[in-house]
């Protein structure tokens, strides 16, 4: 899945209930699901660590239409080599 179909599904999905709830408790929840990341790194099984990390991207993806950014365009800088050195590996 591209990560502007990402986003597309979670609004097409969410949308409305996102906007209900409001950007403070979208941060409030893709906290606590970075927690339970955390968590699930430290002592989950993989199967968990799996879950966890789509839970995350899923909660940024819903913050990030409520803010109107696009993620593709966010990770961008990304997608050539390391932003700060311009290397790959990162040399920084």
């Amino acid at each position: 899945m591209e990560i502007r179909q990402l986003q597309d599904i979670m609004l097409r999905t969410y949308g409305d209930c996102d906007a209900k709830r409001g950007i403070p408790a979208t941060i409030a929840w893709l906290t606590e699901e970075v927690g339970e990341l955390a968590k699930a790194t430290r002592k989950g099984t993989k199967a968990e660590q799996l879950h966890e990390a789509g839970d995350v991207l899923a909660w940024l993806a819903s913050l990030a239409n409520q803010l109107d950014i696009d993620l593709a365009e966010a990770v961008s800088r990304f997608t050539e080599s390391c932003p700060h050195c311009h290397q790959v590996p990162c040399n920084c």
